[in-house]
């Protein structure tokens, strides 16, 4: 494994196809902000369905985050998600 940057472009689709089907809207992707708050008005995400999302997001994206590269961050808006994947995240080389 090594440490490859990914598109952002590719990253935020993924990132917003997910907080969307975990804040169970029938919206589009192109409808939600980067700056969207993750736990606001319109999404919900929980520390729960944070986790699920990362698993989800691991699979869709072809990478692995690891565990501790959370610790410590706080994650408040959707580009805050975007970042530490796409900074971030281990792809097969």
């Amino acid at each position: 494994m090594s440490v490859l940057k990914l598109d952002r472009g590719r990253v935020a689709l993924a990132v917003k196809k997910v907080v969307i089907a975990e804040s169970r809207l029938a919206i589009s992707p192109d409808q939600v902000a980067d700056d969207e708050p993750l736990n606001g008005a319109s999404l919900r995400i929980n520390s729960l369905g944070f986790v699920g999302m990362l698993i989800q997001l691991e699979e869709q994206l072809g990478v692995t985050l690891s565990d501790d590269l959370f610790v410590g961050r706080s994650f408040t808006t959707v580009a805050d998600l975007v970042d530490v994947i796409q900074n971030h995240s281990e792809v097969s080389a």
